[in-house]
């Protein structure tokens, strides 16, 4: 009954409980690596380091349960959910050329969002607040030119 009357207007489908909770752990657990390890929690540069394309970093070992533990708990969540509708684009090209430009990107940017996003907003970095910024903006641009082409999904 309560979770019923959170239900936003424009979006019936939204649950803004679970997403509360979600990014409250995503907080805590950047708190935990910034304070634990004095490490930023960005998923690129941890996923750079547990392939040792990056030398520099967290620990080896830090960097490779961080991962591992992003994919378990992935796991787990498909486990204990129900299963969640997905639409992709309608080639695997564009999925392709995204996911590399979204890998180019991070190394050209220094980060990811959960690194500049999460880690440096919190911290109000300079950096990480012009590279918020870009995201979004290049994910505005690319969304309108995409409609616009036709090409939405």
């Amino acid at each position: 009954m309560i979770l019923a009357a959170l239900a936003l207007p424009g979006f019936p489908d939204a649950q803004p409980i679970e997403g509360l909770l979600g990014g409250l752990l995503i907080g805590l657990a950047a708190a935990i690596m910034l304070l634990g390890v004095g490490r930023i929690a960005g998923v690129s540069g941890m996923l750079a380091r547990a392939t040792t394309l990056e030398r520099g970093g967290a620990p080896w070992p830090v960097a490779a349960l961080f991962v591992a533990g992003l994919i378990a708990g992935g796991a787990l969540f498909a486990m204990l959910a129900e299963p969640i509708e997905t639409r992709f684009p309608p080639s695997y090209g564009w999925l392709i050329a995204g996911g590399l430009a979204v890998g180019f990107g991070t190394r050209l940017g220094s980060g990811c969002t959960s690194g500049h996003g999460v880690c440096g907003m919190s911290r109000l970095s300079p950096r990480s607040l012009v590279a918020t910024a870009s995201f979004i903006v290049a994910g505005v641009v690319t969304v309108a030119i995409v409609n616009a082409l036709g090409g939405a999904w």
